[in-house]
């Protein structure tokens, strides 16, 4: 009998997430062995400094991968949106997994949506990306960083530190807790634009035929094309969570893929996006053309100011 041992974070999500991949294994692969090995991540350390100002979300896989490339693991699963666009040598982005929701979702124990938010309410969310979106809609509302692990950000708007807090409802929805809070609000795309990759689990491994054989049963065809579009869209605007960037590439029943994106300043000041739609048998580089049309109407300059609005100073 075979070995694989998946490394992971040690929070509620993340082990939610490796179970759940480490149950699908077994049961399509009656002669593997799976095994869990948890590690603590920069991420899980530093939690009193917003993510754009460290690192980013790259933070949460430098000891994992490290802990693959000694040989300690062949295999993580992570959410797509935390997976930067370029894989370390040695280690594959070998599966993405049939995505979730991949909206994000407002909690809140007194308020049923965004727009029922008193003035001045306080909004939690450490993302760039849902910072802008909300002050482009709701510049009145005052937007505090919030970080830890789900139950920890759940913990603080019960004990009424924020009117709302904003995560990703794929998450929510994984670990059962849409009826934790009063409110549960999934936010519709036209309100907010999710980060790439949003609702799909990446699953990276090592370059062993045994393990990729493993990996690739795990692949969903319509989660890869979408999250490849996203993904290259991102890269080639060279953004990570240092600034604020929402795509979102989804195949239609008619098989068509709409892409809708946007960027800009995190105060939503100033914005800039496009929205298109492509044959599914058209979509190779979209998301990169996308981006160079961005790019073209000067895309470069407004995150470079956003980049330094992020770090405090003045764009």
């Amino acid at each position: 009998m075979k070995k694989l041992t998946i490394a992971t974070r040690g929070s509620k999500l993340a082990l939610w997430q490796s179970k759940y991949i480490k149950s699908v294994i077994e049961s399509n692969h009656r002669d593997v062995e799976v095994e869990l090995k948890i590690i603590i991540t920069s991420g899980d350390k530093i939690l009193d400094v917003p993510l754009a100002k460290i690192g980013g979300k790259g933070l949460f896989l430098k000891e994992i991968e490290e802990a693959m490339l000694a040989g300690e693991a062949q295999m993580a699963v992570h959410s797509l949106k935390d997976v930067p666009t370029v894989m370390p040598e040695g280690l594959l982005l070998s599966a993405i997994t049939k995505r979730e929701d991949v909206r994000d979702a407002m909690l809140s124990e007194k308020y049923a949506d965004i727009d029922a938010l008193p003035q001045g309410a306080v909004v939690g969310t450490s993302s760039l990306r849902r910072r802008m979106q909300l002050l482009q809609e709701r510049p009145d509302l005052i937007i505090k960083d919030l970080r830890g692990n789900v139950d920890t950000r759940i913990r603080k708007l019960k004990e009424g530190e924020f009117d709302a807090i904003i995560l990703a409802a794929a998450g929510i929805n994984r670990l059962g807790l849409t009826q934790s809070v009063t409110h549960f609000y999934p936010i519709s795309m036209d309100e907010m634009l999710p980060a790439m990759g949003q609702g799909a689990l990446g699953i990276e491994t090592v370059n062993e035929p045994w393990v990729l054989e493993i990996a690739h049963a795990l692949e969903d065809a319509d989660s890869r094309l979408e999250t490849t579009i996203e993904r290259g869209f991102v890269d080639t605007l060279q953004g990570g969570c240092q600034v604020p960037i929402g795509v979102s590439a989804r195949v239609q029943k008619d098989g068509s893929v709409t892409v809708r994106s946007i960027l800009g300043l995190p105060d939503g000041t100033e914005m800039m996006g496009e929205e298109l739609s492509v044959s599914r048998d058209a979509v190779t580089g979209v998301g990169e053309a996308m981006a160079q049309r961005l790019i073209d109407q000067g895309a470069m300059d407004l995150l470079r100011r956003a980049e330094a609005m992020a770090d405090g100073h003045k764009a």
